[in-house]
């Protein structure tokens, strides 16, 4: 066997060993486990909005044993009152809502940001666009301050 036969042979390998694990652009993406998920603010134009909780069915599986470990965890150490964790997203979400309406005359984020919320197993992940000038660090410590919120992720990044 040649050696660029072999290169060959190694290359289609390596494609095959991927291809489950590849992304169809026609498969449907849709929210699987009905995570809330909530665009906030849209004051920073061209700013892209995020996955959030969409997946396909292939990820969804992919993730489906993970997702239940986590869920449950919490409950198994006793440090939730609900026996899974993602139960109380929809709780949050509202909680975190009514903070956000409180919060914006003094930080003015929705004239400073384009913003989106998913909420999963207690924590709020932040996704979108922020002014340079917005107070991203504060902004982040009173989401987190709502009630049941165990983490907020910030993914935001930063616009003029």
């Amino acid at each position: 066997m040649t050696r660029t036969a072999a290169y060959g042979m190694l290359a289609l390998a390596a494609v095959l060993a991927a291809a489950p694990h590849m992304t169809r652009a026609d498969e449907k993406r849709e929210n699987r486990g009905n995570d809330p998920f909530l665009q906030v603010s849209s004051a920073i134009a061209d700013c892209a909005a995020p996955l959030g909780p969409f997946e396909t069915d292939r990820e969804w599986l992919d993730e489906a044993h993970y997702r239940i470990e986590r869920g449950n965890s919490c409950w198994i150490g006793g440090r939730c009152r609900l026996a899974n964790s993602y139960d109380y997203d929809k709780e949050i979400a509202e909680s975190v809502t009514r903070r956000l309406n409180s919060l914006n005359a003094s930080l003015q984020w929705r004239e400073k940001t384009s913003l989106w919320l998913t909420l999963q197993r207690r924590f709020v992940y932040l996704d979108g666009c922020v002014s340079r000038d917005f107070d991203k660090a504060r902004f982040v410590s009173a989401l987190g301050e709502t009630a049941d919120v165990e983490k907020v992720i910030d993914r935001t990044t930063r616009r003029p």
